[in-house]
């Protein structure tokens, strides 16, 4: 309750703990004052000293299979084109995350910022799924070695799940699940181990998927469809074995 009453502009959590103790507070007309009483904005009717307070604002959440040549900003100053560009929605949205310009994939454009940051800020460990093309075979003391962590200039990277999806003429594939979010992380821990990337495709965020969706290509999810990125528990088991990076 108190953290609903914050977020809505009434005043601060602290300062609304105190409302509620003092029975100030109603939820559908009944007063509460139990500090962690649970309240939905969107279907609850709150007030605050028999005054309604205003419910949230809908939020938009948008699935982009981003294609090479995009930057994941919302203005280039290089003008470049970004993937704002490949949205056309009147709704003002930002990417979550970012997959540098040669880098392909899931990304999430939203307006929820409380969303983007439990996907983004490292205290939550999200994962997030990449399949790497490399132009070689990838010896098992270097998959070893992606594994238990690589030494890069901020400090030595977190254990990362690394497995081989399969080889082929173009070279390896790799699946590589990472919860920390350096900067240029993959394509920094390969090229301390000698291995160039030849395409990085982001398949899934937590239990949000990339599923079939073709380069370029987006779709509108409701708001359970964007909180499936926060369970793992949604994630296909089925989905890292299928062929990354869609179509080429």
């Amino acid at each position: 309750m108190q953290k609903a009453l914050a977020h809505a502009g009434v005043a601060s959590r602290r300062a609304a703990e105190a409302l509620i103790l003092q029975g100030r507070v109603a939820v559908n007309g009944e007063v509460v004052r139990a500090l962690g009483t649970r309240v939905d904005l969107d279907r609850d009717t709150v007030t605050v000293d028999g005054r309604p307070i205003a419910r949230r604002a809908a939020r938009h959440y948008v699935l982009l299979h981003k294609p090479r040549g995009y930057v994941s900003t919302a203005r280039d100053e290089r003008g470049r084109p970004t993937v704002l560009d490949l949205v056309p929605t009147p709704t003002r949205l930002y990417p979550v995350g970012r997959l540098d310009a040669d880098s392909e994939g899931l990304l999430l454009l939203t307006d929820d910022g409380d969303l983007a940051l439990r996907l983004t800020h490292p205290r939550y460990k999200v994962p997030k799924e990449y399949h790497v093309l490399v132009p070689a075979p990838v010896p098992e003391e270097v998959l070893a070695r992606l594994r238990s962590g690589v030494d890069l200039a901020e400090g030595r990277t977190a254990p990362a799940e690394v497995a081989v999806l399969r080889r082929e003429p173009a070279g390896t594939w790799l699946r590589i699940v990472l919860r920390q979010g350096w900067k240029r992380q993959i394509r920094r821990m390969l090229a301390a181990l000698g291995l160039p990337v030849e395409r990085l495709v982001r398949v899934r965020i937590g239990g949000l998927t990339l599923g079939d969706l073709p380069a370029g290509a987006w779709r509108v999810l409701s708001p359970g469809e964007a909180r499936r990125a926060l369970k793992e528990e949604y994630v296909a088991r089925d989905h890292r074995h299928r062929r990354p990076g869609g179509r080429r």
